[in-house]
């Protein structure tokens, strides 16, 4: 059996039965568990497989001849006849949904007369496990009770279910032929006009935040037209919404009906009120009476359209001139008519979605392969033909790419960009949408307009794209001032909170909104984010890729001479896609001296490995022609900084090792060095002493000042000494400061001594970065040797 129904009232706060209802808590009103019924028919609640009377609505005499006390325990058969008892069991015994089956016609026997009645099945849960959906889960299959709704059959049957199809078969061609959804709305409410006999049948389509219009009317001579107005979202509280969406048609036959209530109230298994989400004679919300009221209403019928499981609309029945109770067949034949319009409306809507989508799609399957265009810039393909508004329109769309900006269409004030685009990445969402910026960032406060709905794709290291529409001043037409709501009403020494009862026009003007965007807007410029983040890590990627060849390739062996022992090396960071501004040099000047470097530009990225590899050449060729003095060196490359307008900043280290051309008979040399801000070169004696060198006046980066005064300082190697140039990714460490790391590389420096250079090089690199560095490493290590 499938009709059995989820639970309805999980997580709610609802109102106990005894607290009263007004506009004020109507919202937490358990419509699903009224604990009565309208009198048009009974209900009788029965256990299986036994099929006992456990739960009987009060009236029950007045149809069956049994008072309600006297059926409580008994058989069913004892209660309606064992013929229509057995039809009700054979109804319910059939696999599939007993909905589909309903109504059983049944002929009861009261007094020696026979009364046709329609019987209406539906099964309520009781319990059992159930998913977070409310679906059993199997595990615990749950327990249920089958309810019977007896209504008489006023008069002759029109026509049986299983030929409902027949009575609206003209109706469902003509909604086949329609072109527009207006012919859709038209037809669907002049046919279930003609079908019931209502005095006003209404087509009311929902807005995204539940607000309702009237966009179709059929109504009998007389009576004003309503259609076109907006009635506000709290008319219908969300929890009647969700009782919509699963029984899907409601009839109130006579607003001024009593309720008849159910004994017990409590059901006997769960100690709570019978749920009536699925019944046809649930008794509705006094607010909701007293709002009918209020439009002159005397009886009510509704039936749900929706679109997948969400609903969409409602067809809206009033009838004026007093009670009307369309026979149940009747009803089915209208809620026919209300599933062929949700199909039909999910099959125009989507047509035109695909429609739309297959060229919002073509649109960036076409972005998506230029972007593959690397040697074209990225802002350059996104603002060509098509554009980035052809996949989303707008009054206009600023980006910043890869460095490269621009906009297409209306342009915005460059600082204004900047606010907004902060304002989104502050909110840390993929995409960030407001169709009304005075209400979600009034601290921007940006004239609507200019720009009053923005949606931003925030990216990484503030790339952003950003889509703006301006204000969209339009009026709406409300059935009543939708801001008064209520009205209060004495009611001995309280006052409660009643519904409006003034439902003439009343015209608002929209201000401070632009054009929303749509869900469906939204999921397609989240496809393009994704698109855009692939194509930008790809371009990063190729552009790291060039500036490490780039950065490699400058990054040469050193020269080869029987007298020095040179080690070398550079280890990239192990952060992905970085590329660091570190570097080495050593080479030979024309006096046979050798020149050490070690340098690091600030920064790590593309333009710093550029930086590096400018410096580099500037330094070698001032350091080529200038014999003697590394300090003289350093200045010369800040004035070249400064006079060619390089805007660069960086540490470096010149050293000039000083000795024979044909080397030291002993191996001893000469260090003649300059700093320009960087780590302390280390030496470590043949005996195992290291020492930091360092110079009275620390030197200023390069970059700051073309004017800072740069000093030689020299120290004398001893046979066997080994000197270490190296950058910070070396001892840099978040837990310690540069200090302690320099004293462990000392440490570490002194304990290989003994080694070749070359592999104490290595040996360094894995003691202190055992794990790759996060900086980049570079480092030369120089052990002049004895003439040999």
């Amino acid at each position: 059996m499938t009709d059995v129904d989820p639970d309805v009232d999980r997580d709610v706060a609802w109102l106990t039965p005894d607290t009263p209802v007004d506009l004020d808590n109507c919202a937490r009103e358990p419509i699903h568990v009224p604990g009565s019924i309208q009198p048009r028919g009974v209900l009788l609640a029965v256990s299986e497989p036994d099929l006992v009377v456990v739960q009987v609505s009060e009236n029950l005499a007045g149809l069956t001849g049994v008072a309600w006390s006297d059926a409580l325990g008994r058989p069913l058969a004892e209660v309606i006849g064992v013929a229509p008892a057995g039809a009700v069991v054979r109804s319910a015994s059939a696999f599939g949904d007993l909905r589909e089956r309903n109504p059983v016609e049944l002929t009861l026997d009261v007094g020696g007369d026979p009364v046709p009645v329609d019987a209406i099945l539906h099964r309520a849960v009781l319990g059992g496990a159930r998913d977070e959906h409310g679906q059993p889960t199997g595990t615990d299959p749950p327990q249920t009770n089958l309810v019977v709704e007896l209504e008489p059959a006023r008069g002759p049957r029109p026509f049986s279910f299983p030929n409902t199809y027949q009575a609206v078969r003209g109706t469902v061609g003509a909604l086949n032929r329609a072109s527009t959804l207006q012919e859709l709305y038209d037809t669907t409410a002049q046919a279930v006009r003609d079908l019931t006999g209502f005095d006003r049948v209404m087509v009311y389509r929902y807005d995204a935040d539940y607000n309702g219009e009237v966009v179709a009317e059929a109504r009998a001579a007389g009576l004003n037209s309503f259609l076109g107005l907006h009635y506000p979202a709290s008319d219908i509280p969300a929890q009647a919404r969700a009782l919509y969406e699963k029984n899907w048609i409601r009839l109130i036959s006579d607003v001024d009906y009593v309720p008849s209530p159910i004994h017990p109230t409590a059901h006997p298994v769960t100690g709570r009120p019978l749920d009536l989400t699925y019944s046809t004679l649930r008794s509705v919300s006094p607010v909701h009476v007293e709002y009918l009221h209020n439009m002159g209403v005397r009886a009510s019928m509704s039936i749900s359209l929706l679109q997948g499981d969400r609903l969409w609309g409602l067809i809206a029945c009033h009838h004026y001139a007093g009670p009307h109770q369309p026979p149940y067949a009747t009803r089915a034949a209208a809620e026919f008519l209300g599933s062929t319009l949700s199909l039909r409306l999910v099959d125009r809507t989507a047509e035109d979605e695909v429609h739309r989508a297959l060229q919002v799609r073509s649109t960036l399957a076409w972005l998506t392969a230029a972007t593959l265009d690397e040697d074209r810039p990225l802002a350059e393909t996104l603002l060509g033909s098509p554009s980035l508004l052809d996949v989303l329109p707008a009054d206009g769309v600023t980006l910043c790419l890869q460095g490269d900006g621009g906009t297409l269409g209306q342009r915005l004030d460059p600082a204004l960009v900047d606010r907004l685009v902060a304002w989104a990445a502050a909110r840390g969402e993929d995409v960030v949408a407001t169709d009304s910026l005075p209400r979600d960032a009034p601290e921007l406060r940006v004239p609507p307009e200019v720009a009053c709905g923005v949606l931003v794709l925030p990216l990484a290291e503030g790339q952003y794209v950003l889509w703006h529409r301006r204000e969209a001043v339009h009026s709406v037409d409300w059935g009543g001032d939708p801001h008064n709501k209520a009205i209060a009403e004495r009611e001995g020494d309280s006052v409660r909170l009643s519904p409006r009862k003034s439902f003439d026009r009343w015209r608002e003007t929209v201000r401070e909104r632009s054009q929303p965007w749509t869900p469906q807007e939204r999921s397609e410029v989240g496809q393009l984010r994704n698109h855009l983040v692939e194509a930008l890590y790809a371009r990063s990627r190729s552009i790291v890729r060039a500036a490490e060849t780039l950065q490699r390739s400058l990054l040469t062996e050193p020269p080869s001479a029987d007298h020095l022992d040179v080690g070398v090396r550079y280890v990239p960071a192990t952060r992905e896609a970085q590329v660091g501004g570190d570097w080495y040099d050593v080479f030979v000047q024309p006096d046979g001296s050798t020149v050490l470097v070690i340098g690091d530009v600030v920064g790590h990225d593309t333009a710093a490995a550029a930086c590096m590899a400018q410096l580099r050449g500037l330094l070698r060729g001032i350091a080529y022609d200038s014999p003697g003095s590394p300090a003289t060196v350093l200045a010369r490359l800040d004035a070249a900084i400064d006079g060619l307008g390089l805007g660069a900043m960086a540490t470096v280290v010149v050293g000039r090792l000083e000795h024979d051309a044909a080397g030291s008979p002993d191996g001893t040399a000469r260090l003649r060095w300059a700093s320009a801000g960087h780590l302390p070169p280390l030496v470590v004696g043949p005996d195992g002493a290291a020492e930091a060198l360092t110079a009275p006046r620390p030197g200023l980066l390069l970059g700051v000042d073309p004017r800072a005064v740069r000093t030689d300082q020299v120290v004398d190697l001893r046979p066997g000494s080994t000197v270490l140039l190296y950058t910070d990714g070396l001892v840099e460490r978040r837990d310690s400061g540069f200090d302690d790391g320099v004293e462990l590389l000392g440490q570490a420096l002194a304990e290989l001594r003994d080694r070749p250079v070359e592999q104490v090089c290595d040996a360094l690199l894995a003691r202190l970065v055992p794990d790759g560095a996060e900086d980049d490493v570079a480092l030369v290590a120089v052990r002049p040797l004895p003439h040999r």
